[in-house]
Parts: C-alpha cells; sequence; structure tokens
C-alpha cells in the first residue's frame, strides 16, 4: 500500500512538473515576443529619429503611434494565447470554446455596435494617417490636445491644463490637426491712431528677422506684415503671420508679443488706450457749469 501510494505521488510530482515545464516555456515564448515587438518598435523610431528634440517630425510621430498601437495588440494577443495555452494543459478542451467565442463575438457586435463602431473607427485613423502620437488636434471643437496615447478603440488627449481626455474614436467626426506639416503664428498688434504705419511696419519687419535668426529650428519664415486689419477708434490693428515648426505656433507667437512690446517702447510707438469725452452739467438741464475763478 505504501508503495503504491508513492508511485501515485511520484505521477502527480510528475505530471505536474511537466506542466509547469510546458507553461514556463509558454511564458518565456510570450515573453520573448513581447520582447521583440518592443525591438522593432524602438529600431523604427531609431531609424526616423532626426537627432532634434525640439521639432517632432511627421514621420516621429507616425512611428510613435504605430509603435503605440503595436505594443497594445500585441499584449492583448500574448495574454489571450497565455490563458488557452494554460487551460488546455489542465485538460480543458480550447476548440468548443473558440467556437463559443466566435458565436458569442457575433451576438456581442449586434449588443455592442459602438465598440465595433470604435475599433473600425480607429483602423481607418492608423490607415489615413489623420493624427499621430505627438500632434496637436481639435476634436469636434470641444477637445483640444496633445495626442498622447492612440488605440484602436480610443484617443488620448492631454489640454493645456493637464487634463486628460479619452476620447472613442467612433464618436469623432471632425478633427482640426494644428501641427500638420508646418503652422502659423498669428499676432495682431495695435497701434495708436497718430502712430505712422510704415514706421510700424518696418520695427515690425526688424523683430521678425530678429526671431527668425534667434529660433530657426521653431521659425521657418521671417514675420510677414499682411497690413491693417481693422481701423478703431483710438488706433488701427496689424495683422501679422509667422511661418513656424509643426506645433510651435504659440512658443513663437508669445516670444514675439514680447519683443514687439520692447522694440515699441524703443521706437516710441506707442499702443493706444481708451479715450473717454466727460460732459459736466450745471444746476439747470443744460447748462454748463461754471467752474468760477
Amino acid at each position: 500500500m505504501i508503495a503504491a501510494i508513492m508511485t501515485l505521488q511520484t505521477f502527480a510530482i510528475q505530471g505536474i512538473w511537466e506542466r509547469a515545464q510546458k507553461l514556463g516555456l509558454v511564458l518565456i515564448t510570450c515573453l520573448a515576443l513581447l520582447w521583440g515587438v518592443s525591438l522593432v518598435v524602438r529600431a523604427v523610431r531609431r531609424a526616423v529619429d532626426d537627432g532634434n528634440d525640439e521639432v517632432t517630425s511627421e514621420a516621429e510621430r507616425r512611428a510613435e503611434t504605430l509603435g503605440s498601437v503595436l505594443t497594445n495588440a500585441a499584449r492583448v494577443v500574448v495574454v489571450a494565447f497565455f490563458l488557452m495555452m494554460t487551460l488546455q494543459e489542465f485538460g480543458v478542451s480550447i476548440g468548443p470554446l473558440v467556437a463559443g467565442a466566435g458565436v458569442a463575438g457575433v451576438a456581442l457586435g449586434f449588443g455592442a455596435q459602438s465598440l465595433v463602431k470604435d475599433v473600425i473607427s480607429g483602423f481607418f485613423l492608423l490607415m489615413e494617417n489623420q493624427f499621430g502620437v505627438g500632434d496637436i488636434i481639435s476634436v469636434d471643437e470641444n477637445h483640444v490636445g496633445t495626442v498622447e496615447r492612440m488605440t484602436l478603440r480610443i484617443t488620448q488627449l492631454r489640454d493645456a491644463e493637464g487634463r486628460a481626455h479619452f476620447i472613442p474614436n467612433g464618436s469623432i467626426t471632425r478633427v482640426v490637426v494644428l501641427s500638420k506639416d508646418f503652422a502659423r503664428a498669428l499676432v495682431d498688434v495695435e497701434v495708436d491712431l497718430a502712430t505712422d504705419p510704415d514706421r510700424a511696419f518696418e520695427v515690425l519687419k526688424e523683430v521678425g528677422r530678429q526671431l527668425h535668426q534667434d529660433r530657426q529650428n521653431q521659425v521657418l519664415e521671417a514675420l510677414d506684415v499682411k497690413g491693417i486689419e481693422t481701423l478703431g477708434p483710438n488706433g488701427f490693428i496689424i495683422r501679422t503671420l509667422t511661418k513656424t515648426a509643426p506645433g510651435a505656433q504659440w512658443d513663437v507667437a508669445r516670444e514675439l508679443r514680447r519683443r514687439i512690446l520692447l522694440a515699441f517702447r524703443e521706437a516710441g510707438i506707442q499702443i493706444p488706450y481708451t479715450q473717454r469725452v466727460v460732459h459736466h452739467r450745471g444746476e439747470q438741464m443744460g447748462a454748463p457749469q461754471d467752474s468760477g475763478d
């Protein structure tokens, strides 16, 4: 009896050890697959890296987007594969489960149409390369921010205040990409009516030339003075446009305003201020007030 018990224990230990070895091989295979995907993603990112950290090129954004999607897809596949192999090692037949999953998937598709819509929309967003990770976009004029992560189901944005927006891809109907290929910094400058416009144009152009020399990575072309945009009761507005690198238009606009303010002070050009005319009434309606001597 003792010998039989020892034999059963030996068989049990051997069976457990064999299963542990097989599951270990499966786990190593899964980890190797994830490692291989990460190597491919890093290699692609290095291949398109131009060495300029201040400006993100279109190829770099595309590589970052595809790398994010490929990594997420690989994780899902690896987890599903490991679970199926684990069930098979414990004697659970995965054939009926796969068939049942297919039927359940069809039934789930009818009940989760929004999920299917998100995945299909995400697929076409990636295929058409409408935008990618690192792009600054405006979604339906309600969400503006930098794309931090993209999957087949959602797009994650980070706005200027640091808030994260998770937007289902199926709900995206209109996208405005604010960092596609290049951008323009629009700066309107209001000056006093007594200012010589030609003199103001020359000062603005000189400020634009200096900014272009100092920030060649961000400013692609020197400032373009379009002319007088509007006339007001106290002054007139001069419109300027500066071609910048993608996503750099806000930094360039802020620096341009600072330099324009300093240049106007040095040149004696005044920014208009509101003027008001105050009428004083005397004791009688319509009679001027006696100031007295």
